[in-house]
């Protein structure tokens, strides 16, 4: 990777805002709106991505946090414009600058704020970060083999599936998870992010 290109790579807070969403850096601030939003259908009992109950949740965040001053996460609180609410988090994983790649995950949004813009625009940010910003070649999104929802938007946004992790995670209920990987190269992006603009309406 050459000097230059590392300069591109900085892993610190940021906020992007759009039409319907703002992503702010998350913070210990967020723990009760945050519990609120895991409330709203209580998405803490899904058995196929972890999200935190009450009790958890400031661990959860604590994790994020250490990720960040480790340099290979960037976590992010979505807020939803319309009402100014905080309904969810994103972020990015496994960022590895020399490799000019990461991930995104650890995606939930509140019942309400699904099958809305906000995922969609919250997608259009992260990766327009990702391949803009930060220069990625590759983009990568994986989720539980179980996931039918996750695994159909993330089809939407325009990524390609690579293959399955056979017994990748196992998820605090004991189940030993497959996971499906998908990505997006730097040159699919110019592509999804009109698809993904398309949808929005801009």
């Amino acid at each position: 990777m050459s000097r230059s290109d590392r300069t591109h790579f900085q892993i610190t807070p940021v906020t992007l805002s759009g039409k319907y969403v703002r992503l702010e850096p998350l913070t210990f601030a967020h723990e009760a709106p945050l519990n609120d939003a895991a409330a709203d259908g209580e998405l803490w009992n899904t058995d196929v991505t972890i999200i935190p109950k009450a009790d958890g949740m400031k661990d959860y965040i604590q994790f994020a946090l250490d990720g960040l001053n480790q340099g290979t996460q960037l976590p992010f609180t979505i807020v939803q414009l319309a009402g100014n609410q905080i309904v969810g988090t994103s972020r990015f994983y496994d960022v590895f600058p020399n490799d000019r790649k990461c991930a995104i995950g650890y995606t939930w949004l509140a019942k309400a704020a699904q099958r809305t813009p906000v995922n969609t625009e919250a997608k259009l940010f992260m990766l327009a970060y990702a391949f803009e910003t930060w220069k990625c070649v590759r983009v990568e999104l994986i989720t539980d083999v179980r996931n039918e929802q996750s695994r159909a938007a993330i089809l939407r946004l325009g990524a390609k599936q690579e293959g399955i992790l056979r017994q990748h995670i196992i998820l605090p209920s004991g189940r030993i998870r497959d996971s499906v990987v998908f990505s997006i190269l730097d040159n699919e992006w110019p592509e999804v992010k009109h698809n993904l603009k398309s949808r929005l309406g801009y």
